[in-house]
């Protein structure tokens, strides 16, 4: 019996001290890479609380830091923020798009009138003087096209969207179609004149179809007086948003000149016509904060 015992006492001693050698070996089958990268981890978890205490401490001082900036302006800088940018005016002005020619355009065009329609809208909730602008005739592709990319559309605000034509929405006396096939030169905006943009990216296949259309109905029409301010490099058909932008920016500056170099945008070569009836550099073009240029507006009849 006792030399059972010994014989399991030493046999137990053989497994722990095996044990421990396969720790050990595991230890030594590690890399240096590897036990470098052990010991990385393990001081990085066990500086964890320590980094986090360090970020409330940043957080702290940066909120300090606001809060006696704040306190020796005396307050300056917030109600600054707080402060509108400008005082919005509304004007009285219609501006109503006809987009009655949805079957007189290919799907990419009506695509690129719709972002023109997007921009004239974009444009106007931030002017200084918005108009009443109204959509009419709205369906077909172009009402395809604004429920597939955009639609949010029915939730804009300060439009008015008619699937009617416009001269069931206008009266008739009131109504004044903007067409640079006129005869007429528009001078100034009447207050109580509803003024019609022919929504129509037309690539000169429909060429002066706005103005028959307004013979048609037997309504007013006029071209805006840009021959009198600008002699442009091509024709002096502009696209749906300029014309719109065109009157935005008329409304604010009081200047067709000015709204015109505030608009147009620089591929168009537009310079300013002098009292000699000479044309000079368009003065405005380095200084223009206008981003009309960034457009690929296409002609409009």
């Amino acid at each position: 019996m006792a030399d059972d015992t010994v014989r399991g006492e030493a046999a137990a001693g053989v497994q722990t001290e095996s044990r421990n050698g396969g720790a050990d070996g595991e230890n030594q089958s590690l890399s240096k890479r590897q036990r470098k990268k052990l010991l990385k981890q393990q001081k990085w978890e066990e500086e964890r609380e320590l980094r986090k205490e360090r970020r409330k401490e940043k957080k702290q001082q940066r909120r300090e830091q606001r809060q006696n900036q704040t306190e020796e302006e005396g307050g300056e800088a917030q109600s600054f923020r707080k402060r509108p940018r400008r005082e919005v005016t509304p004007s009285s002005v219609r501006l109503v798009m006809d987009c009655s020619f949805d079957d007189l355009m290919l799907l990419k065009d009506v695509r690129k009138l719709h972002k023109q329609i997007q921009r004239c809208y974009a444009e106007n909730r931030r002017a200084l003087h918005p108009v009443q602008f109204y959509l009419t005739s709205i369906g077909g592709q172009l009402k395809q096209s604004m429920d597939e990319k955009d639609k949010g559309w029915v939730n804009w605000k300060d439009i008015h969207i008619k699937t009617e034509h416009y001269k069931d929405v206008v009266e008739k006396e009131e109504l004044v179609y903007l067409t640079s096939d006129s005869p007429n030169v528009l001078e100034e905006l009447d207050q109580k004149k509803a003024y019609v943009i022919g929504g129509l990216v037309d690539h000169n296949h429909h060429k002066g179809i706005t103005f028959e259309r307004a013979k048609e109905l037997g309504i007013e029409h006029a071209q805006l007086p840009l021959s009198s301010f600008v002699k442009m490099n091509s024709r002096k058909v502009l696209a749906v948003n300029h014309v719109f932008e065109i009157i935005l920016a008329f409304l604010e500056k009081g200047s067709w000149r000015d709204a015109f170099f505030t608009v147009l945008p620089r591929r168009k070569g537009a310079v300013a016509v002098t009292q000699g009836g000479e044309y000079t550099l368009k003065e405005d073009e380095e200084n223009s904060d206008s981003d009309s240029d960034r457009d690929t507006p296409e002609q409009t009849a």
